[in-house]
């Protein structure tokens, strides 16, 4: 029985990921637990490479993807169903940062899609795979 389900969602691929987000929801409303969703930008990697951004940057774009997470959500679950989830937004490595957001959410399932596999890794996309591979929690892959 879950207490706290986290969905991880990436806002660039549209609505892509509404199959992954109603089966989230889903497993959550079995069992009451609550319902976190999680989008992950990238981060810029070398520090040098901020510089090339207006000192305001991640500021407004981490705020651009809750609103486009928080408008993801209420299109595929609806307002009321909206209203009740934790929208989540991380920046860094897709994979780090979902684990860490199931780790201090108290999340004891991660459900994530399998997108874009290439040849290396044919049955998971690569985030999903590396999430399946380094969680401590269980993980639903939805395909």
């Amino acid at each position: 029985m879950s207490k706290s389900v986290l969905c991880a969602v990436d806002i660039s691929n549209g609505k892509i990921d509404a199959p992954v987000l109603k089966q989230a929801a889903k497993l959550a409303d079995m069992d009451g637990a609550q319902l976190d969703v999680v989008t992950v930008l990238p981060d810029f990697g070398e520090s040098w490479v901020s510089g090339f951004f207006k000192p305001d940057f991640h500021e407004k774009a981490t705020q651009e993807a809750h609103d486009q997470l928080v408008a993801l959500c209420e299109d595929v679950l609806g307002a009321e169903r909206n209203a009740t989830i934790r929208h989540v937004v991380a920046t860094g490595t897709a994979y780090q940062e979902i684990l860490k957001t199931a780790e201090s959410a108290g999340s004891d399932l991660i459900v994530i899609g399998a997108h874009k596999p290439d040849f290396k890794d044919y049955l998971l996309g690569p985030n999903a795979a590396r999430v399946v591979r380094h969680s401590d929690v269980s993980v639903y892959v939805v395909r």
